[in-house]
């Protein structure tokens, strides 16, 4: 990084210091953009202008216009800019149970360890540290957008203090509610959502419904339907529906395709293992998908293989998702990595000894699923996902020089194959400076582990005392 005469300190203090300026004025000079808009592309050397949350500018040269005028500059020679990318599906609850169960074999035993056992335990403040955590988890990686998919609201606090948690920690959170499988709680959901879009809702949080896509986990309550649609249209939330696997869910689709259900507005989580005929009321409907790419594999959900093929083949370009840090990694390279990588495989498999030419995606593909496709997928298509003059200023300044990506030959290559947390200098959210030079700013980080390490602690010391009372 060469900044302009000032130093990347005093740059941040005076991004820092006029942060409340609604018409405060940041140019980045000299980078790649890589816009993720169709109509803009990805320009070699380009500038990008940020007004207040706002991007208003995208040009080979903006200094020649003037936009230097006023404006913080910040020399992003030897940089990429892209927009932030988009997490479409995280039980952000169970940050401080990161990696506890990494070799879990299959959504039983997540589901017996996870939910049936730690999950009744957890605290309003267990809520806050674990959605917190995995929030600025997310940041560090250079993710501006996650979709919490809550479904630990045993009470009203629990679901304010995750909601509280996205707010402070600054990213555009969208909170998806959801009741417990398991255990005692207060029934408040989904009556309680209201209240949560009229107390929290704003430019940075949004809401959704959250719901399983059939009742043979936790039983009907929790699964989408008749009702669960007219909750969310009264409260003019979309739908994410997790859960999305096999015969019983694609049976599922079709009574909701029967119902008129389906549409843009409802997310299908993982849709493994789902019959052509459910796949056609999808594509047919609009409907969206979000992907867990590593969870289908590492946990085992269905047929194990992220339904990517299946989703482009009735014309849906789908958004992509963490899902639980219990067990796998929290940024979105390995997601783009991880999809890339078994589509190509599968695509040259099945040609192989026939002289079929494979269907192969490529790097630009999950690029567009990390961030343009992701944020339809929430909802957001106006709002984030590519760096189009009118949207907001969630973008990354991702390092092309650093050892592991030097020389820059492709830029998308490169953010998709090359890069890891390490090369995201700089994140910003609505305008607003999240990670700078390398560092998440406004984290106390010797509190924050001891915090976690205390909430971590509680949990597993409640869920051990409890199992004896489960078991009888």
């Amino acid at each position: 990084m060469n900044p302009t005469d000032t130093p990347r300190a005093a740059l941040l203090d005076r991004l820092r210091r006029s942060a409340a300026d609604p018409d405060r004025r940041i140019l980045f000079t000299g980078a790649t953009v890589v816009t993720m808009d169709p109509g803009l592309g990805t320009l070699p050397t380009g500038d990008l202008l940020v007004r207040g949350s706002t991007v208003v500018a995208v040009g080979p040269d903006l200094r020649a216009q003037g936009a230097a005028t006023d404006a913080v500059v910040v020399d992003a020679t030897g940089t990429i800019l892209t927009p932030g990318f988009v997490d479409t599906h995280r039980h952000a609850w169970q940050g401080q149970l990161r990696r506890i169960m990494p070799d879990v074999d299959d959504l039983g035993g997540y589901v017996a360890a996870t939910l049936a056992g730690y999950a009744p335990v957890y605290r309003p403040e267990d809520m806050y540290v674990g959605t917190r955590l995995a929030a600025l988890g997310a940041v560090d990686a250079g993710i501006t957008t996650m979709l919490d998919f809550s479904h630990n609201s045993r009470t009203a606090a629990h679901s304010d203090a995750a909601v509280r948690a996205l707010v402070d920690t600054g990213i555009r959170g969208v909170h998806a509610a959801m009741g417990p499988h398991f255990g005692d709680w207060d029934h408040q959901w989904p009556a309680d959502l209201g209240r949560l879009v009229e107390q929290y809702g704003s430019e940075l949080i949004t809401f959704r419904l959250a719901t399983l896509a059939t009742g043979e986990i936790a039983g009907p309550g929790l699964a989408f339907g008749p009702a669960a649609a007219r909750t969310a249209a009264e409260l003019g939330v979309g739908v994410s529906v997790d859960a999305v696997f096999g015969a019983s869910s694609s049976a599922a689709v079709l009574d909701w395709e029967r119902q008129g259900l389906l549409g843009p507005d409802l997310t299908l989580i993982h849709a493994t293992g789902l019959t052509p005929d459910a796949w056609r009321a999808i594509g047919d409907s609009g409907t969206t998908v979000a992907l867990a790419p590593t969870s289908d594999a590492q946990i085992g959900l269905e047929t194990a293989v992220p339904a990517v093929d299946e989703a482009l083949s009735v014309g849906v370009r789908p958004g992509l998702s963490i899902d639980v840090e219990v067990a796998l990694s929290c940024d979105m390279f390995t997601q783009m990595r991880a999809l890339l990588t078994v589509q190509r495989m599968r695509a040259v498999n099945a040609g192989y000894g026939t002289g079929r030419e494979p269907v192969r995606i490529g790097t630009a593909d999950v690029l567009d699923f990390a961030t343009l496709q992701g944020a339809r997928t929430n909802g957001l298509a106006g709002v984030t996902g590519s760096l189009t003059p009118g949207k907001q200023a969630d973008l990354l300044m991702i390092t092309a020089e650093e050892i592991n990506n030097l020389p820059l030959n492709d830029a998308v290559g490169t953010v998709v194959l090359g890069s890891d947390a390490r090369n995201i200098d700089t994140v910003l959210v609505a305008g607003q400076v999240r990670k700078w030079a390398g560092q998440v700013l406004d984290v106390d980080l010797p509190a924050l582990r001891a915090r976690a390490a205390a909430s971590r602690d509680h949990v597993l010391e409640a869920a051990r005392a409890a199992r004896p009372l489960r078991a009888a």
